[in-house]
């Protein structure tokens, strides 16, 4: 449909592209769970597969699935790198760069991110036994893009299209879950991998700051667009739970309640529109009430397709 003459075709295929690209995505989330086949090396087999259709298999299949399960484990979002200081400490024509194509709706830090995990291998003596793993792919890759823009640069740009789709969608569930605390890996190293800021970091603590942003409460087939990954506090609940079990569990934990921490994404697009670029640097996640979501700023550059 991308390579179509007809636009009505064009317009159908990046939605279909976009949504493909986003269930690959989920799919390889709950492949680094080992919630969809019985055994670790067959849900790895077919999570390296999600990777290559979602562009995320620059980093292997262990990084993706450790960084999710810290993030389980720890409650918290462990990072290679804090967001808000890349912002701070880049040049500042690349950070006002980024500002713009954000005010734009252009994801940029995404696009950013993605593209530090191709080139920091190559960068820091310390990921350098990752470069030819990283050569090899790019060797198949990127001649494949080539083809493609050769072909039809008209399908090329399509896709790229439906790619910032893909990327736009993921970053807006995302940015609403978690009012986690972030913390790097370098510092949890120095400390044995513990946390050590005092907080007690239980149960209680991990669904307080859990939201689950439903696509919709009236029709719940639609959370089925992001695979069902909107029920978060049920997947964190009991993380193993495969996708299609999440609305019951959902309805278990909390019934037919639309009070917190259930927030529809329709109460969230103001936020999502407000504070696009204010999300880059703040290190506040803002506050969020059952009235409204408006102060609620959200997270920014925590995917986990973008693991180092």
């Amino acid at each position: 449909m991308l390579f179509a003459t007809n636009i009505l075709l064009n317009v159908v295929g990046v939605l279909l592209t976009a949504e493909a690209l986003i269930i690959s995505a989920y799919l390889l989330h709950e492949l680094s769970h080992g919630s969809i086949f019985k055994t670790s090396k067959v849900n790895q087999r077919w999570g390296n597969i999600m990777a290559w259709i979602n562009g995320s298999c620059y980093s292997t299949f262990k990084e993706i699935r450790d960084k999710h399960i810290h993030h389980h484990v720890d409650r918290a979002d462990v990072l290679t790198f804090n967001v808000q200081e890349l912002m701070a400490n880049m040049p500042s024509l690349a950070r006002n760069l980024i500002k713009v194509l954000e005010w734009v709706y252009v994801p940029a830090l995404e696009i950013l991110m993605h593209f530090l995990v191709i080139i920091l291998p190559f960068l820091k003596p310390e990921w350098h036994h990752k470069r030819l793993r990283l050569i090899a792919i790019i060797l198949i890759r990127t001649p494949l893009f080539i083809l493609m823009a050769w072909v039809s640069f008209k399908a090329w740009l399509l896709y790229m299209l439906a790619y910032g789709l893909m990327l736009t969608a993921l970053r807006f569930a995302d940015a609403f879950q978690h009012t986690y605390d972030v913390f790097l890996e370098s510092e949890l190293a120095k400390n044995g991998g513990k946390l050590t800021d005092g907080k007690l970091r239980n149960r209680a603590y991990e669904q307080a700051n859990t939201f689950s942003n439903l696509v919709s409460i009236k029709y719940p087939w639609l959370n089925l667009l992001l695979l069902n990954f909107s029920y978060h506090n049920a997947h964190h609940e009991v993380p193993l739970v495969p996708w299609h079990s999440l609305p019951a569990l959902h309805k278990k934990m909390f019934g037919n309640s639309s009070e917190l921490p259930i927030v529809p994404m329709s109460k969230l697009l103001s936020a999502y529109h407000r504070h696009r670029v204010a999300r880059l640097q703040s290190n506040d996640y803002g506050v969020i009430t059952n009235q409204t979501a408006d102060a609620f700023i959200g997270a920014a550059g925590v995917s986990f397709l973008t693991a180092l």
